[in-house]
């Protein structure tokens, strides 16, 4: 009889595997892959996770927590990629890692359940050196993990019945260091800093206390800019180390202008926004336009 219960899932699988046996042959690709199972089973172990099974060049393993398993997959990552072995042609093997949180069902020391699909689909939705996640895992994170993690698409996934946010956990330890101090310890040592942002008849305010928001022509964005221009998820603004940074994930990109004027155009890049101003999302904005954003950068 299976048992139900809450269980992080997560799968890892080694980029290109295909290649490597085409380049180095049978026995040194599978000794290849070997060692990157190995490090996906140590840093389980290491996390007090479980490895459910190994499928050639992947694992599926179950954590307890949402931080144990986005720890381990930081550990898998970061393991690989510093690994002296693992190079073809020069360039480091990698790895791509997708996990989910949700109701499983613990049956004969396996999992089964949609919890356990959609794990694998994140995996899929991941590139090589990525780890992606879902809503539900970063709804449990603690607050360290969860300042290192962007969402950047929405996308359509079988059996979802609709939308599904995609979030990227920043695992390289330069990323994930200059992100989580910025904005867990935003006004204690440095400058207290707040971002005004006027959209329409609304007002938002950016401080340590709502450190990010997210900007696009979806609903479920914080906010929401209609317009045939605009991606469905455009961009993201956070605090990084008391300053604001515009983080543009969109197909068009984004339009920053200045009451100095000064004009910057990002495009799948960051930009600091600074003093006061105005966004344009696809294009120039216009001061009288209904889909520009006014911005004001404050010390408080």
């Amino acid at each position: 009889m299976g048992k139900d219960i809450e269980l992080a899932i997560l799968f890892a699988d080694v980029v290109g595997s295909t290649r490597l046996y085409e380049l180095m042959g049978d026995i040194k690709a599978r000794d290849m892959v070997a060692i990157c199972i190995e490090a996906m089973r140590s840093a389980t172990e290491q996390y007090h996770g479980t490895v459910i099974k190994t499928m050639g060049d992947e694992v599926m393993a179950t954590f307890p927590t949402a931080d144990q398993a986005v720890n381990a997959a930081a550990q898998m990552q970061q393991q690989i990629s510093r690994h002296s072995q693992l190079k073809v042609e020069g360039q480091p093997v990698a790895i791509r890692v997708g996990c989910h949180l949700g109701p499983v069902v613990l049956e004969n020391r396996d999992v089964f359940g949609s919890t356990v699909h959609t794990a694998n689909r994140m995996t899929s939705q991941a590139k090589a050196g990525q780890i992606m996640t879902t809503a539900a895992v970063v709804e449990k994170l603690s607050p360290q993990w969860r300042a290192a993690v962007r969402q950047i698409d929405i996308a359509n996934l079988r059996g979802q019945g609709g939308e599904i946010a995609l979030y990227e956990v920043l695992w390289q330890t330069e990323d994930v260091t200059s992100m989580v101090p910025a904005i867990a310890l935003a006004g204690k040592s440095g400058p207290a800093v707040r971002l005004r942002l006027r959209f329409q008849d609304r007002d938002i305010v950016l401080d340590e206390h709502h450190p990010s928001i997210v900007i696009g022509r979806a609903e479920d964005n914080d906010v929401v800019v209609k317009g045939n221009l605009i991606s469905r998820l455009h961009a993201r603004i956070e605090i990084n180390r008391h300053k604001f940074v515009l983080i543009d994930q969109s197909t068009n990109g984004t339009f920053v202008q200045t009451d100095d004027g000064e004009e910057a155009f990002v495009r799948r890049d960051s930009l600091q926004i600074k003093g006061k101003g105005f966004i344009g999302l696809g294009k120039l904005p216009e001061q009288d336009s209904p889909q520009t954003i006014r911005f004001v950068c404050e010390e408080t």
